[in-house]
């Protein structure tokens, strides 16, 4: 499809789980395939590192509502350690600035090392980091040869495991929560292993509740754009929040809901956040369950309320 102007692109609703190339940044990605897809409002998920490839959900349309969630949830990652050396941006794009002797290390010490960082802690974000500080990003700080001090924010290693150690290289499978810099975590490790490390493969492979997920790359979205069929490449909007209760509304509560009005839950043994749909089984939003058996609108998606695809008819 060819980009028109904003008042020709189209109202595209749905999540891409694109799997982004290395070499580029997110904000790249996210325009090629907004462009791609000839959208009115897309909208990434957090920013991988250039150096990165891997999952990328990109939210089109409605699904912007719901890019939080996925912002806000656990991050599944391999990474590839190169040990004995340090760069300045902690990863293979940086320069070397300080060496050191890699001791002979056993799997099993590492497995050790490794597991000292299941749970909760804290870590020191990278200089080289999107962070802002007093108003500006640290990288571009760090790209000026200016340090400075950076506040240690609480992490949770979920799950970290040994994929490979082979020469000087150390592979691990790594699920962490939001806000986990990778870079940092390989420092921490390989301190801890008497040595130093940079990142040199970072891929992400699972985002929240789209871990094991199939990801689809700019080779096969454009196959897919050939052969008439990119929309297929899209999921729908409520596919990021699966792990969620749903309830369904007849059309009544339905009006009533996006009245802003409190509606009978038709499950009043819920509780808390969860999924509301139509009568037709369309996607309406996100409501709250209260006490009192009654749902408490949050977040709608009026895009949605007659349509049970993820486009809006032209």
């Amino acid at each position: 499809m060819t980009a028109g102007s904003k008042s020709n692109r189209r109202s595209v609703n749905g999540i891409l789980l694109l799997d982004k190339p290395s070499g580029g940044t997110s904000n790249h990605a996210l325009q090629r395939a907004k462009r791609m897809f000839n959208a009115r409002k897309a909208g990434h998920t957090g920013s991988l590192d250039p150096l990165a490839s891997g999952m990328l959900p990109l939210c089109f349309g409605e699904a912007t509502k719901v890019s939080g969630f996925l912002l806000d949830s656990d991050k599944s990652y391999r990474v590839t350690a190169r040990l004995g050396q340090k760069t300045d941006s902690a990863d293979a794009d940086g320069e070397v600035i300080e060496t050191a002797p890699v001791p002979e290390l056993s799997e099993a010490r590492v497995r050790a090392v490794l597991e000292s960082f299941l749970g909760e802690g804290e870590q020191i974000p990278p200089m080289y980091s999107a962070l802002k500080v007093n108003g500006r990003r640290l990288y571009e700080l760090a790209r000026k040869g200016e340090q400075i001090e950076r506040a240690a924010r609480r992490i949770v290693i979920h799950e970290i495991s040994l994929v490979s150690l082979e020469d000087e290289r150390m592979t691990c499978d790594v699920r962490c929560s939001k806000g986990t810099y990778i870079r940092s975590l390989v420092e921490d490790v390989a301190e801890k292993l008497g040595t130093l490390a940079h990142v040199e493969v970072l891929r992400r492979t699972g985002v929240g509740g789209f871990g094991g997920a199939t990801m689809l790359t700019f080779e096969e979205l454009e196959a897919m754009e050939e052969s008439g069929n990119l929309d297929d490449a899209l999921l729908p909007v409520d596919s990021a929040l699966e792990d969620w209760p749903r309830v369904s509304l007849d059309e009544a509560g339905v009006e009533r809901l996006f009245q802003g009005q409190k509606v009978p839950s038709p499950d009043p043994e819920i509780r808390g956040k969860l999924r509301v749909y139509g009568p037709e089984g369309n996607f309406l939003g996100l409501a709250d369950a209260e006490i009192d058996g009654n749902l408490v609108p949050q977040r709608l998606f009026p895009g949605l309320r007659t349509n049970t695809g993820q486009f809006e008819a032209k």
